[in-house]
């Protein structure tokens, strides 16, 4: 028999995160669980990754054909991909599921239009996304209010979660994930929490219309609004990244049981990037000296002499520096669109997260390409990373020689001070530990992304922040570097997402079993694939 799948329609969808670890959820006989049918997001390079996902998901797992390893790897240009009489239906699939709309601007018509021919008859479906966050996120409200408070509290992007209720208010879905940064819990609007009014508005969306609201990570009962957040770290997210997200379920399907994500063992940096193929920075095309090899390496021979008079109890640091650049002299490498490698089958990598990332058909990786930065900051990076080789953790600014610290109007270079703003300005990302929360400010700079081997001084590639986001080797992002730092920054963590389905999964099984009879012992994803097969 065909099995059906639960429909997910997607808003805010960003590169696709969320879509991603729901359509990767699979019942025990490998059918997906849940079907994404509508994704729908504003920047024209995410989209464009969203389409190019959904062409990938249109096959069976394991059945991508050829012609889609050879566009990602560089091997063929798009327009041979999508004209490819081969893939002619996929590519038709996923432009019916993917569209470049603004929530808010585009005519409420054509959106409605898509949901509607999408969920059609089904009485079981799945809302999920995030409203972008700027108005909401610590930095940026900052930034807004100083500039202009009169024009932040006119922001329409604190009221974006309104086109979200609205489409719950027309469509009723059974349950909707809604992800947003930590920071709404403590913005404020007119004087009042934002956070307050968007739960109330969603728990009771029109007169007749109501839904509880749940925590993903804490059983039924008093919520306070901190019980909302979900610290990804500890759930084998190699990073620190921590967001509210709703898990928002209709009255009319009860109150049944579900259960909560389940801790386990914290997945370090190490543990995730070090099976990389090692690459060096470039040089900035901005300064001098231009970039090649050795004038890389001249660069970072002079990073001893760039420190000045130092602190004799930094002569540690002075020796790993030395070191570092001797070692320096392996990595000619700056990476490339793909660079073909068998390394991914000596990573340490956990399996449950090396199962939904890696693919050994990829047969090495891809968009691992450094950026350029000019030599200050390289010494800066050969320094950060030095010292957390030796203290396990990365320098605040006021461990850096003076000689490094950087010319800013935030800055004083004439004293050692703790109160200067943006302490910790460059950072490096710590082998031992998850990384801190990947940022799609990755986009305009590297310097809170330092890599932690000093030998490659730079800051991560886009591959690598799409690792520490848990995204699949085989997950292309389209647009130039600046585009995809941005999405993969702006992304939810895909294996994240996946836990968050299989909760989903297992609740509406739950729901639809005759007394609501306890799964705590029994997957979700293969009761609903049971329910399923009988509907």
């Amino acid at each position: 028999m065909l099995l059906k799948s639960i429909p997910v329609i997607d808003l805010f969808a960003g590169p696709g995160g969320l879509s991603e670890g729901f359509s990767s959820l699979l019942g025990y006989s490998g059918h997906p669980v849940f079907d994404v049918r509508v994704s729908i997001e504003k920047d024209p390079q995410a989209y464009e990754t969203l389409k190019l996902r959904s062409f990938f998901r249109a096959f069976p797992k394991g059945r991508v054909p050829d012609c889609y390893y050879d566009y990602i790897r560089g091997d063929i240009p798009k327009h041979e991909l999508r004209t490819s009489e081969l893939v002619r239906e996929e590519w038709q699939l996923a432009e019916h599921e993917a569209h470049n709309a603004t929530l808010g601007e585009t005519s409420p018509d054509d959106i409605d239009g898509w949901i509607r021919e999408a969920i059609g008859n089904s009485d079981t479906w799945v809302l999920i996304g995030g409203p972008p966050c700027q108005a909401y996120s610590f930095v940026g409200r900052s930034r807004m209010r100083n500039g202009d408070p009169h024009a932040f509290e006119k922001d329409k992007r604190h009221f974006l979660y309104k086109e979200y209720l609205r489409i719950i208010q027309k469509f009723q879905p059974t349950v909707f994930v809604m992800e947003n940064v930590k920071g709404m819990l403590s913005s404020t609007h007119g004087g009042s929490p934002i956070f307050g009014k968007i739960r109330e508005d969603l728990s009771r969306p029109a007169e007749d219309l109501e839904y509880e609201i749940r925590s993903f990570v804490r059983q039924n009962g008093e919520l306070k609004p901190t019980d909302f957040v979900i610290e990804s770290e500890n759930y084998g997210i190699p990073q620190r990244r921590h967001r509210v997200i709703l898990f928002g379920i209709r009255r009319s399907h009860g109150h049944g049981y579900h259960r909560p994500l389940v801790s386990g063992k914290r997945v370090t940096v190490q543990e995730t990037l070090s099976c990389m193929p090692k690459v060096r920075s470039r040089l900035s095309p901005k300064f001098k000296p231009k970039d090649s090899f050795e004038n890389w390496l001249d660069v970072l021979r002079n990073t001893r002499h760039s420190l000045g008079r130092l602190d004799p109890c930094l002569s540690a640091i002075v020796e790993r520096i030395d070191h570092a650049t001797q070692q320096a002299e392996s990595v000619v490498s700056t990476g490339s669109r793909f660079i073909s490698c068998s390394c991914w089958s000596d990573a340490s990598m956990p399996p449950e997260l090396a199962n939904s990332i890696r693919d050994p058909k990829l047969g090495g990786v891809c968009q691992h390409e450094t950026r350029s930065h000019m030599p200050s900051d390289l010494h800066r990076y050969m320094f950060a990373a030095c010292y957390a080789e030796i203290h396990g953790v990365s320098p605040k600014l006021r461990h850096f020689p003076l000689a490094l610290w950087p010319e800013h109007r935030n800055v004083d270079g004439s004293e050692r001070t703790s109160e200067v703003p943006f302490d910790d300005r460059f950072r490096v990302q710590c082998w031992g530990s998850p990384s801190t929360t990947v940022l799609s400010h990755m986009a305009k700079d590297g310097h809170y992304f330092i890599h932690p081997d000093p030998i490659q001084c730079r800051s991560l590639t886009v591959r690598e922040a799409a690792c520490l986001q848990t995204f699949p080797d085989n997950y292309f992002f389209e647009g130039n570097k600046i585009d995809q730092y941005t999405q993969v920054g702006n992304a939810v963590p895909p294996h994240l997402a996946r836990q968050i389905a299989e909760i989903v999964a297992d609740f509406l099984a739950e729901a639809h079993q005759a007394g609501h009879v306890s799964t705590r012992t029994v997957r979700g994803a293969e009761q609903m694939e049971e329910l399923l097969e009988t509907q």
